[in-house]
C-alpha cells in the first residue's frame, strides 16, 4: 500500500494514505486521482471506490466525509513526496506505521473489498 507521511497538522509526521478535498465542479474520482499525482507523483489506471467515511470525530478540523478510492497501477512506481506530503513509500499491509485519522479503519475496509478475507491488516 502506499503511504504519505503528513508535512502538516493535523497528525504532522504520522503517516496516512494520499488524500485531500475536492475542488469546486470536480468529480470525486479526479479529486482522488488529482490527489494521488500531486502528493506522490504516480499516476493511476484506474479508481475502485472502497467507501465512505464519516465519522464526526475523524477529523479534529471539523466534520469531514472522505471517500476512499483504491488505485490500479499497471507497474509500482516510485512514488515522490510532493504537495503537503514530507514523504511517500510503498508498506507492507500487514507490517506498516501508525496511520494518521482513521485511516487505519479504511485500510480494513479496503482489505475486505478487494481481498475479502485473504489479508487483514494489524490493528493499528
Amino acid at each position: 500500500m502506499l503511504l504519505i507521511q503528513r508535512k502538516r497538522e493535523p497528525f504532522k509526521g504520522r503517516w496516512a494514505f494520499p488524500g485531500g478535498f475536492v475542488d469546486e465542479n470536480e468529480s470525486l474520482e479526479a479529486a482522488a486521482s488529482r490527489e494521488l499525482f500531486e502528493e506522490t507523483g504516480i499516476d493511476c489506471l484506474e479508481l475502485k471506490q472502497i467507501g465512505a467515511f464519516g465519522d464526526p470525530e475523524r477529523d479534529p478540523r471539523g466534520h469531514t466525509v472522505s471517500i476512499a478510492f483504491a488505485a490500479v497501477l499497471e507497474d509500482q512506481h516510485e512514488p515522490v513526496a510532493g504537495d503537503d506530503a514530507k514523504d511517500a513509500r510503498w508498506c507492507a499491509v500487514s507490517k506498516h506505521p501508525p496511520l494518521a485519522f482513521d485511516h487505519g479503519e479504511i485500510l480494513r475496509a479496503a482489505c475486505k473489498r478487494i481481498l475479502g478475507n485473504r489479508a487483514r491488516p494489524k490493528n493499528r
